[in-house]
C-alpha cells in the first residue's frame, strides 16, 4: 500500500522530530566530532591575535570536521536504510487505524536508527544547526581566505598557494587575491602543481559541465556527449547528497507554529514536514549555484539535457539522442521544438520501431516522479497550512498548483519565464537609465563611432580627447612607474601569460611626485584627464543625475618578446563591468564579488605603436563580435557598464599598449574616496596626502 499525502506528511514530521532528541550519551565524548562552527570561530579569534599556527589548525579541523560531519550522516542514511522492513511487510496488509499505528512504528524505529548512529560519532553540540553566517563563510569559501594569509605568515607557501586559489575559484573578480596569486608564482619553490582547488570534489558538475562546452565549441561531439552525460549524472548525485543531509541533519522547531496542546503538535509536525520537503527541493537550486554565486542557474538539469541530446545526435548516436529527449520531454512535454527534434530523430532511424521507442532514463524519471509528489504536498501546505514555499523550479505543471494559488503562480512562473526569454534572445532594455546623443562641449572633440556604428545600446567613440604632447605625457609617467614602481608590483598579466601589465592609480602618481619620483604636474594631468572623460561622458549620455568617478587607473600591457606564436587566448578575456557574465546562459548575475555600483565605464588610449590588442564588443554568448575599435591617441570609448555592453580586447603580439581605464557610479557613496584625498591635498590649505598602501587596479580595456 502506498502512503497516502496526509500520511505521508506525517511521515516526515515524525521523523525529523526523532531525530531532533539529540545523540546518546557516550563515555568517549572526546572523541566525537565537536561542531565546526566553534572550531572555526575559535580558528579566526587566534588569527586575529596573531596565533598563526593555532589559526591554521583550527581552521583546518573545522574543514575536516564539517566534511566527516556529512559523511556521518550519509553512512547512517545508507546504514538505517533497511530499518523497519518487517514492519514495512506488515503495511502491505493492513488497513485503517491500525496502518496508521504500523506506520508511526516504522517511522519511529527508522528515526531512532539514525539518531543512535549519528550519536556514536558526534557530540550533541555537533548535531546543532548552524547559523547562517558560518553557512555564508563555508558557502563564499572565506575560510580559505584566511587560511591562505595564515599559511603565508606561517612560510609554508605551497599551502598559501592552494588556499588562495581555492577562495580565487569562487571569488574570480577579488584583485587583492588575484594580486596575491601572481605573488605566489613568481616566489621559489611553488610550482604550477600548488595551485589548485581543494574543493574539487564538490564542485565536479561544474567542471564537467564547462568542460562539455569546450568540446561543443571545437565541434568535438562524441566527448561532448560523453561530459553532458557524466554531467547529469553528477549532479543527480549531488541533488540526492543535498537531500540526505536535508533528511538526517537536525531541524530546528517552528517557535510560531502550534500551541502545547495535541493539535499545536501536530500543527508542529505538519510545519517540520513541509520544511524538510522545501530544504529538498532547493537542493537543485544549491547545486544549480556556482562557488561563490548568490543566484543559480535557472533549469539546470533540462538545460544538460539538452546540450546532451543534441551532442549525441550530431555524433551519431540517434538512438540516445531519442531516450535523453524523452528524458527533456518529462520536465516540458509540450515543447514544440523537442517534439519537432523526436520526430526528426525518429525518421532519421527508420523503420526500426524499438530503436525509435527507446524509455526516458530511469533515474530522470525517478527524479521527475518524486520532485512532482514533493511539489503537490508543498503546495497543499501553502492553501490549507499558510505555509510558504518558493518553487525551484520553472517546469512544474499547471495542474500540481491548486486553482486557488494558480493566478498569482502562473503570474510569477510568467515573469520568470519572460525575463529567461529575453535573456537568451537579448531582446533587452538597457537600464542604466543613460540616453546616449547628447551635444560634446570640447573644441576639438569629434563623435567617431555612435551606437548605430558600434551595433549597440549606449556606446560611443570619441576623437580628440587628449593631445599627442598629453599622450607622450602620460606614456612617459607610465614609464618611469614602471622602474619606480608600479601598482601591479611588476606581476605578470592576471588575464593571459603571454603578457606582463602594470598600472598606475591616482593616489600612488601623487605619492610618487611628492617623493619627487615624477613630475607633480604629469600626476595632476592624470587627474584632469579622468575629470574630461567624466565631463564628455557625462553629457554625451545625458544621465539626469550626477556621475562620479568610482575608479581611475592608468594601466600598460606589454607582449612578451618570443612567447607570441600559436595565440589563441584573448588580452582581456570578454566580461561586463557590473555584473558575472555566463555565455553559455547569457546570463549576467549583478551580485558580489562584481563590482555592481559601477554604472559607466571608459576607455582613455594612449598610443597605437603596437600589433593586436583592439577593443571589442560582443553579443552575451561572448562569441558574436557586434563592433571592434582600434586604440588611438586621443580616442575615448565609453559604454553603460551593465549586461548590453560585453566586451574584451584581442590578443596584444607586439610592442606596448597603455590606456586609461575609468569607472563611473551615479551613487554618491561609490565614489572614489581616493581621488577626493587627493583633490583635498592640492585644494588651498590642504594637507599632503597620506601614504597609504597601494591600491590594486582593474586591468582596464
Amino acid at each position: 500500500m502506498a502512503l497516502s499525502p496526509d500520511l505521508f506528511a506525517v511521515y516526515v514530521a515524525s521523523q525529523v522530530l526523532f531525530l531532533c532528541g539529540g545523540s546518546v550519551s557516550s563515555d568517549g565524548v572526546s572523541s566525537l566530532l565537536q561542531p565546526y562552527d566553534f572550531l572555526y570561530y575559535t580558528g579566526v579569534r587566534s588569527y586575529f591575535n596573531g596565533q598563526w599556527a593555532k589559526a591554521a589548525e583550527l581552521i583546518e579541523r573545522s574543514l575536516v570536521t564539517k566534511e566527516a560531519l556529512f559523511k556521518v550522516r550519509r553512512q547512517c542514511y545508507e546504514e538505517c536504510g533497511s530499518t523497519g522492513g518487517d514492519v514495512l511487510q506488515k503495511l502491505d496488509t493492513e488497513e485503517g487505524s491500525l496502518w496508521d499505528l504500523w506506520a508511526l512504528d516504522w517511522v519511529q524505529k527508522k528515526a531512532e536508527c539514525l539518531r543512535f548512529c549519528v550519536g556514536r560519532s558526534v557530540s550533541h553540540v555537533g548535531q546543532l544547526p548552524v547559523s547562517t553566517d558560518i553557512e555564508y563563510e563555508f558557502g563564499s569559501r572565506n575560510v580559505y581566505n584566511f587560511l591562505q594569509v595564515t599559511y603565508y605568515k606561517m612560510e609554508k607557501l605551497k599551502k598559501a598557494a592552494a588556499a588562495a586559489q581555492t577562495y580565487f575559484v569562487a571569488n574570480p573578480t577579488h584583485l587583492e587575491m588575484r594580486n596575491n596569486i601572481e605573488k605566489y608564482r613568481r616566489m621559489d619553490g611553488v610550482s604550477d602543481e600548488a595551485f589548485y582547488d581543494r574543493e574539487t570534489d564538490s564542485e565536479k558538475h561544474w567542471f564537467l559541465y564547462d568542460s562539455a562546452l569546450q568540446l561543443e565549441e571545437t565541434s568535438k561531439w562524441a566527448q561532448a556527449a560523453d561530459e553532458w552525460r557524466a554531467c547529469v549524472n553528477e549532479t543527480l548525485r549531488q541533488i540526492e547528497e543535498c537531500r540526505v543531509q536535508c533528511v538526517v541533519a537536525a531541524q530546528r522547531l517552528p517557535e510560531d507554529r502550534g500551541v502545547d496542546t495535541v493539535d499545536g503538535v501536530f500543527e508542529k509536525a505538519a510545519a517540520l514536514s513541509l520544511s524538510l520537503l522545501s530544504c529538498q527541493q532547493s537542493c537543485v537550486t544549491q547545486v544549480a549555484t556556482r562557488p561563490g554565486r548568490v543566484s543559480s542557474q535557472d533549469d539546470f538539469l533540462p538545460t544538460q539535457l539538452e546540450h546532451l541530446h543534441l551532442a549525441q545526435f550530431k555524433a551519431g548516436d540517434v538512438r540516445g539522442a531519442v531516450q535523453t529527449l524523452r528524458s527533456l520531454l518529462l520536465f516540458y512535454p509540450s515543447d514544440k521544438d523537442s517534439i519537432d527534434n523526436l520526430q526528426l530523430y525518429q525518421e532519421t532511424l527508420g523503420g526500426d520501431k524499438e530503436s525509435q521507442d527507446p524509455q526516458p532514463a530511469q533515474d530522470i524519471v525517478r527524479y521527475v516522479k518524486r520532485s512532482l509528489e514533493e511539489k503537490e504536498l508543498l503546495y497543499f501546505g501553502m492553501e490549507n497550512l499558510n505555509y510558504t514555499f518558493t518553487d525551484p523550479d520553472l517546469w512544474t505543471p499547471e495542474d500540481v498548483v491548486p486553482e486557488s494559488l494558480r493566478e498569482s503562480w502562473k503570474a510569477e512562473k510568467d515573469k520568470m519565464t519572460e525575463k529567461t526569454k529575453e535573456e537568451e534572445q537579448q531582446e533587452e532594455v538597457d537600464d542604466s537609465g543613460f540616453f546616449a546623443g547628447g551635444p560634446v562641449r570640447q573644441v576639438g572633440v569629434t563623435i567617431t563611432m555612435d551606437e548605430l556604428l558600434l551595433n549597440g545600446t549606449n556606446r560611443v567613440v570619441l576623437d580628440g580627447v587628449t593631445t599627442e604632447k598629453e599622450c607622450d605625457r602620460m606614456l612617459q609617467l607610465a614609464a618611469a612607474v614602471a622602474s619606480a614602481g608600479d601598482g601591479y608590483r611588476g606581476r605578470r598579466s592576471p588575464h593571459t601569460p603571454h603578457e606582463t601589465l602594470d598600472g598606475l592609480t591616482l593616489l600612488r602618481a601623487v605619492k610618487l611626485a611628492q617623493d619627487g619620483l615624477v613630475n607633480q604636474t604629469d600626476a595632476k594631468l592624470l587627474h584632469e584627464l579622468g575629470e574630461r572623460a567624466r565631463i564628455l561622458l557625462h553629457s554625451y549620455f545625458r544621465s539626469p543625475s550626477g556621475l562620479f568617478v568610482a575608479f581611475t587607473h592608468l594601466v600598460c600591457r606589454s607582449a612578451i618578446e618570443g612567447d607570441q606564436e600559436g595565440r589563441m587566448d584573448l588580452s582581456h578575456p570578454v566580461h561586463v563591468d557590473n555584473c558575472l557574465l555566463e555565455p553559455d546562459t547569457r546570463q549576467c548575475w549583478k551580485e558580489p564579488p562584481a563590482f555592481i555600483h559601477r554604472d559607466l565605464s571608459a576607455i582613455l588610449y594612449l598610443n597605437d605603436n603596437f600589433d593586436g590588442g583592439e577593443f571589442f564588443f560582443t553579443n552575451r554568448d561572448a562569441k558574436t563580435v557586434t563592433a571592434r575599435v582600434k586604440p588611438t591617441c586621443g580616442r575615448l570609448v565609453g559604454f553603460s557598464s551593465g549586461p548590453i555592453n560585453p566586451h574584451g580586447v584581442t590578443a596584444l603580439t607586439k610592442g606596448r599598449r597603455c590606456a586609461l581605464a575609468l569607472w563611473f557610479t551615479k551613487e554618491k557613496l561609490y565614489r572614489d574616496m581616493e581621488r577626493e584625498e587627493v583633490e583635498n591635498g592640492w585644494a588651498p590649505g590642504g594637507q599632503r596626502v597620506a601614504q597609504t598602501d597601494d591600491m590594486a587596479g582593474g586591468g582596464g580595456g
